[in-house]
């Protein structure tokens, strides 16, 4: 008995001592990910938006432009789903280009909302957490509403 603890013991070390290489590294967002649930709001932003104060933000900003909001928006995809992505008119009046990219990410099927840019920092208290990147691209912010995803099983439609 004493040596089955111990080989219990000994694995169990060895697994927590194992660093995480896979998937999102960086254990905020990792943790904030895990945390959402059906219809939260995730916000990633360009690294002039004015955060409101009191949520939790994750600040990535390393330079100009590093990294960039479709770089943080192509991780997330991978690893979480979402139903709806709200953006402000001035994106894409200003930038049709980042517009359009950022609205397919989550593909065609994605519902993507477009409202003023007052609005949408309105908008942005409601957020469970913010992922501030360095993009220097004029009103490149999104909301992203956690979706269910295809796992999910419906017996009926």
């Amino acid at each position: 008995m004493l040596l089955i603890i111990f080989t219990f013991e000994n694995e169990f070390k060895k697994i927590l001592a194992k660093m995480k290489e896979i998937g999102i590294i960086n254990t905020k967002i990792a943790r904030i990910i895990s945390e959402q649930g059906h219809g939260d709001l995730l916000m990633v932003v360009d690294a002039g938006f004015a955060i409101p104060k009191g949520l939790e933000v994750v600040d990535l900003s390393l330079s100009e432009n590093v990294p960039m909001v479709l770089d943080v928006l192509g991780e997330l995809v991978k690893f979480y789903s979402v139903e709806k992505m709200i953006m402000a008119q001035q994106t894409k009046d200003t930038n049709p280009t980042l517009f359009e990219k950022i609205s397919k990410v989550w593909g065609e099927k994605t519902d993507v909302e477009v409202i003023e840019h007052v609005e949408l920092k309105q908008r942005a208290k409601e957020v469970k957490a913010v992922i501030r990147t360095g993009d220097f691209t004029a009103y490149g912010n999104v909301i992203l509403v956690s979706g269910a995803g295809d796992r999910w099983y419906c017996e009926n439609e």
